[in-house]
């Protein structure tokens, strides 16, 4: 059966939404309407997201979706369990360096943390003056999301690709390239049934305008940053941490955050 595919500009790429089996139209034009839900909740660049609601709120409580919520909760506790290198709290130190748009308000620290972040029964509040921003990790949750969406509405097999941010569910085995801070391009196998997210880091592009960062101390490694998780959150986030995690500690420190660095070697399923 072959899979009807579809693809549209959103959140700052090109997301193409892939389905087979029910009425897998239907199905593809549901997962783009959560993708585009999520984007307006949590882009750091619109002033009336939920996001910047919540960073402009000046230490107030702030009530918000059950999805932002969960994706606050899984924040926290990844700067906790990552020691920093994971850091949702940098979004003042980005707006001062012209990477992130200023909203005014109050003038925000540089960067927080973890605890800083206060979470309650449908609301959430900054203990400090801050910025979060999302982008380590948002995209990885709107795909899954979007995965979801495809699979309540029929679809036995399919996949989302948000700019890199990759996930697979059902009988596809999709082939996975990466493309090298040089241009080359690396083969990294097929993806089946999980997910993979990579992040660029240590050299200015174009074409590739994320800003990794690490720990106050530390710099991000130069390269190109490939993981490998059952879940698109946990591989996009966990890419930052491969970038910014000190080389003897970086396999080591991603896989006990359940994900797996990849290089070359062959690729078949989620670790």
């Amino acid at each position: 059966m072959t899979a009807l595919r579809r693809m549209r500009p959103l959140l700052g790429c090109y997301v193409e939404v892939g389905a087979r089996g029910g009425d897998a139209g239907r199905a593809i034009e549901a997962a783009f309407a959560a993708i585009e839900v999520a984007q307006r909740r949590w882009s750091f660049q619109e002033p009336d997201s939920e996001l910047s609601r919540l960073n402009g709120s000046g230490g107030e409580r702030v009530h918000l979706h059950a999805h932002t919520l969960r994706l606050l909760c899984l924040c926290r506790a990844l700067m906790h369990r990552s020691g920093g290198h994971f850091d949702c709290t940098v979004g003042g130190l980005l707006v001062r360096a012209g990477a992130l748009p200023d909203h005014g308000g109050t003038r925000a620290l540089p960067r927080g943390r973890a605890d800083d972040i206060e979470i309650g029964p449908g609301w959430a509040r900054l203990r400090r003056p801050l910025r979060l921003t999302l982008d380590g990790i948002a995209k990885g949750f709107a795909v899954d999301l979007a995965l979801r969406a495809l699979r309540r509405g029929g679809a036995c097999a399919g996949w989302i690709n948000a700019g890199g941010d990759l996930r697979v569910f059902g009988d596809i085995a999709l082939p996975v390239q990466r493309r090298e801070l040089d241009g080359r391009i690396t083969p990294l196998g097929n993806l089946r049934n999980g997910a993979i997210a990579s992040t660029r880091a240590g050299a200015p592009d174009a074409a590739f305008g994320a800003h990794v960062v690490a720990p106050a101390g530390h710099a991000a490694a130069c390269g190109v940053w490939s993981v490998l998780a059952r879940s698109a959150w946990r591989a996009d986030a966990l890419a930052k941490v491969a970038a910014t995690a000190m080389p003897a500690r970086r396999e080591a420190l991603v896989r006990q955050l359940g994900g797996c660095v990849l290089t070359a070697a062959p690729m078949e399923a989620a670790a």
